[in-house]
Order: structure tokens, then sequence, then C-alpha cells
């Protein structure tokens, strides 16, 4: 309860109620409302800057989850940077070193990207360090993963052509010589039946009764056939393409056309005794860029090594060829 204010009045020499005026009333009533809003505004202030709003806590939680789940990102792209890099690893030593084809360079593969600064509008944040990071090592993967992808597309067409190539590859006897019985000559200096001097015979002789079946030895297109009396006789030669091509010389007959496409293991003509030759047999040829080359080299698909080794042995034998 308020107290009771009184003044003495001297004309009246007796104490008086003090009444207040309307306006003063008023000022007092001002004071009193103002001075209690500073005081409360002073004491929200305070409890603010000591103390969370409901909201403002809701939104740190918010924050800091947020910053977990970057860093859980962050760990797992740190994860899948290694994953990559050994696929990357991989591709460069091992699936393009198979295919012949050059690795891509590490200055490609970690490339970032020029021009403007793409993260720009990340900064000024309190978390903007680890949006920033996170975003780099997104936006790095995924071009790194792009550029992976191509590269896996250039490996499917190169094992493509791979599988064309091995299939082209003459990798078969072109007579049937399971017991090797059939190997009469090698590759290098023989005599020759004629002449009796040594000189190259740049092929293998294969002895067989006129008939038996000659065999393409790689898939193919007849390149050359010819009828002669002389030298290879009559003959066919094989563009298998990669470089390699294959002459099969002083047969009977042929049954093939020049520009007809063939298969490995199909049969193309006829042992015979044509040509420059002293008995029925069939000189077989391997050439690779155009360079005569050795066709021993080229009987994986028909030999075990045991059988090979018997074949190598035979065809180093410096005997008498048979052309």
């Amino acid at each position: 309860m308020a107290k009771i204010k009184y003044y003495y009045d001297t004309k009246t020499l007796s104490y008086k109620r003090i009444q207040l005026s309307k306006l003063e009333k008023t000022k007092r009533y001002l004071l009193l409302f103002s001075s209690s809003l500073f005081l409360s505004l002073a004491i929200l202030l305070v409890f603010f800057q000591f103390f969370d709003s409901p909201k403002e806590n809701k939104l740190k939680n918010e924050i800091k989850n947020l910053s977990t789940q970057y860093k859980v990102i962050d760990e797992n792209m740190r994860q899948i940077e290694i994953v990559l890099d050994d696929i990357q690893q991989r591709d460069d030593n091992i699936y393009r070193t198979i295919f012949e084809a050059d690795p891509i360079p590490k200055s490609i593969r970690k490339q970032g990207f020029g021009g403007v600064n793409r993260y720009k509008k990340f900064a000024g944040y309190s978390n903007s360090d680890i949006i920033i990071s996170t975003t780099k090592k997104i936006d790095q993967l995924t071009k790194q993963l792009y550029l992976q992808s191509k590269s896996f597309d250039d490996i499917i067409n190169l094992t493509k052509d791979k599988s064309k190539m091995l299939a082209s590859i003459p990798a078969i006897q072109p007579v049937s010589n399971k017991q090797l019985s059939r190997m009469a000559s090698g590759y290098g200096y023989r005599i020759h039946p004629i002449y009796k001097t040594r000189k190259m015979h740049a092929g293998m002789d294969f002895s067989a009764k006129t008939g038996t079946e000659i065999y393409a030895t790689g898939d193919g297109v007849i390149s050359k056939v010819r009828r002669s009396k002389r030298g290879y006789g009559n003959h066919v030669k094989i563009n298998h393409g990669f470089g390699y091509e294959t002459l099969y010389a002083h047969m009977s007959k042929y049954i093939v056309r020049k520009g007809q496409k063939v298969k490995r293991g199909e049969v193309i003509g006829y042992v015979g005794n044509t040509g420059t030759s002293v008995a029925p047999h069939l000189h077989y040829e391997v050439h690779k860029d155009k360079r005569k080359i050795n066709p021993v080299n080229f009987y994986y698909n028909d030999l075990n090594p045991e059988e090979y080794e018997k074949m190598i042995e035979i065809s180093l034998q410096s005997n008498q060829s048979f052309d």
C-alpha cells in the first residue's frame, strides 16, 4: 500500500494531504512504465546473452547434426577415393597394359576445375570450411568417376578388338598333325632339295598325302589365290588383319576365292605337289607386318606344353626342305 504524504499549510496552520495533479500522475506512471520496460529489456538481454531460446537451441542442434553428417560423408568419400584410386591403378597397370593402351596421366585424372570460384556462395558461415571441402570432394569424385567410366568404355571396345585379334591370329597347325609326325622341315637355313645348297627356308613343311585337307589357321579374308607350275605352285594367301598374313603353297587344289571370308579351322584346299616341290607336302608361312617369321611360335591353340617343346625340337633339325 502506497504511503500517504502530507504537507504543512502555514495559512491554515494544519497538515493537508498532498494531492497529485493528473499531469504529475501521468508523468509518474510513464516513468514507472519506462523503468519497468527498461529493466525487463535489460533482464531479457542478459538472459539471452547467457541462455538460448528454444528456437536457437533447435537450430544449434540442427547445425550440430548437419556438421556430424558432413563429417560422416567426408569420411565415406575418403573411403571411396581409396577404392577409386585402386581401380585407377588397376586400369592403368593391368587392363590398359593387357590391351596395349596408354595409361591415363595423373594430371588428367586429378585435374580440378578452373575459372571462377565455384564455392564462393558457401563462404561466410560458421561451418563453411567443411561444406566447401565436402563439395570440392564431391565434384572431384564426380569428375574422376566420369573419366573412369569413359576409360572402361574404351577397355570394352579394346576387348572386342582383342577378341577379334585373338580369333584372327594364326594359332593352329594348317594340317591335322596330332602325332607331330608330319612336321618335315622347319624355319631357318635348310638344304634346298633341288639346288643342294643352304638356303633360307622361310616357313614350315608338313608332309602329307595329296588331297589331305588344309585349314585356315585364323580368321581372315582370302587376299590371293594363284595357280602356278613354278615356285609356290598353287597357293593361297590369307590376310588376318592386325598385320598378320599366312601363305599355303604347293596345293593340289584350293576351294576358296579372293575376297572370301574364312574362319579358323575352315578347309581352304588340299595338299599337293605343285610348283617347285619334290614330294606332296604343304609349305606354310606366317608374315607379320610384311616380314616372314617362324610359324612354330603360333601353334598354342593346338599343342600342350610338352607337344610344343617336341615341335620346337623337330623344327630345329637341320634337314633338307621339300621346296
